[in-house]
């Protein structure tokens, strides 16, 4: 949900096969969440992470690495230009739309004391769950205003308006570009899907009290109707779990 939505992920690589997209089984997540498993050193909280036997990788672009690596490779029927398709949208990504999901989640300070603060307190151990959700707003804050801040925005209510229209811009473009299809390039998902509803799930998904962005995405139904076909058929929880999706 990119991350931008951060998404913590333990999963089992047991081989591969040419091409296969599906062959890593995802065990558990959690969404900011410092990871803790058994025999399992992340000491930095980086998320997500990729568990496979004694290798812990974290950061989207070496899990996709490792995994190409072990031949599970989800763009192998991609031509070249769908390639740097991809590597485009995933740059649109991070450049218009992360800003605003930054500044949903950490910075409107409604949406982070209901929502993420006691969130993310809630899965991380005393006493770093007094400490580590104020260093991330703080964070958050600064990157926006780092990269967002230069002239001619000069006040943080203009750069707040100008993330969130290029936020709604990027949602439409996402909207034209998938179309009818179920997914950005066929029937088959692709690196490019991942991203893309890395983003758009928790903008979709969770409860804010303010709701910029969820208005704006609710009103293009073929995102909604991409962010519901991923969850059904990618998250569904086995029924002897006995667990309710969240």
């Amino acid at each position: 949900m990119r991350g931008q939505q951060r998404r913590a992920c333990r999963s089992g690589v047991d081989g591969g096969q040419d091409g296969g997209s599906h062959g890593a089984e995802l065990l558990g997540r959690r969404l900011g969440a410092a990871v803790r498993a058994p025999g399992v050193s992340n000491r930095h909280g980086d998320v997500p992470v990729l568990i496979s036997e004694d290798i812990v990788i974290s950061q989207p672009a070496k899990i996709l690495n490792f995994l190409r690596k072990q031949k599970y490779n989800a763009d192998y029927e991609l031509s070249a230009k769908q390639g740097a398709d991809t590597l485009a949208y995933i740059a649109l990504l991070e450049e218009k739309l992360l800003p605003s999901l930054l500044h949903t989640f950490w910075v409107d300070a409604e949406n982070y004391c209901s929502v993420t603060k006691p969130w993310f307190a809630s899965s991380i151990t005393f006493p770093l769950s007094l400490y580590l959700p104020g260093k991330m707003s703080r964070e958050a804050l600064n990157r926006i205003l780092l990269t967002r801040g230069g002239p001619p925005l000069y006040t943080l209510t203009e750069v707040e308006a100008q993330i969130y229209r290029d936020a709604k811009e990027c949602l439409n473009l996402l909207s034209k570009r998938l179309g009818t299809s179920q997914f950005f390039f066929g029937d088959t998902p692709t690196t490019l899907d991942a991203f893309v509803f890395g983003f758009l799930a928790p903008i979709y998904k969770v409860c804010f009290p303010r709701v910029h962005l969820q208005e704006h995405l609710k009103q293009l139904p073929n995102l909604c109707r991409f962010c519901d076909d991923i969850l059904t058929c990618y998250f569904r929880l086995t029924a002897s779990d006995g667990r309710q999706p969240s």
